[in-house]
């Protein structure tokens, strides 16, 4: 259960991150291909789509026009991805606590990651707190989906 909620950390701050590093692990054959959720996510289309969105969001995130992360779509979103990664990361009989775990933790952080990034944001500005933000969740992605 500490990756689904390690994962959700990270979710809280990127939506689409978790879905797309525990895909990549999955099509690595890096997670346990015990269930059908990570067999479907390691399928090669899934995976390449979920990197793709996750790029755009980074990029997209860089925008002026880029909206908060605790907008109800957003908020959304951020449940939705990390708690299918919380799910693929739990023990094959607690998936449904991994999902809650990964889901809910995510959005708790994004409310304290959006705290974070404005306060920097005031000092740093936009691109250079979201390059910071992405090198941290990236890492700590990576981290997770290999422990």
């Amino acid at each position: 259960m500490r990756a689904s909620f390690l994962m959700g950390l990270v979710g809280g701050q990127r939506a689409l991150t978790p879905l797309a590093s525990v895909a990549v692990a999955s099509a690595r054959d890096e997670l346990t291909a015990d269930n059908r959720l990570t067999r479907f996510l390691g399928h090669p289309l899934i995976a390449a789509g979920a990197v793709a969105l996750a790029v755009a969001e980074m990029v997209g995130d860089k925008q002026k026009s880029a909206p908060d992360r605790i907008v109800p779509i957003g908020l959304a979103a951020r449940f939705v991805t990390s708690a299918i990664a919380g799910a693929a990361l739990a023990p094959r009989r607690e998936r449904w606590l991994g999902a809650l775990i990964g889901g809910g933790t995510a959005l708790a952080a994004s409310y304290v990651g959006w705290r974070i990034r404005i306060r920097a944001m005031e000092e740093y500005g936009q691109t250079a707190t979201g390059f910071v933000e992405d090198t941290a969740v990236l890492a700590s992605a990576a981290a997770i989906v290999r422990s």
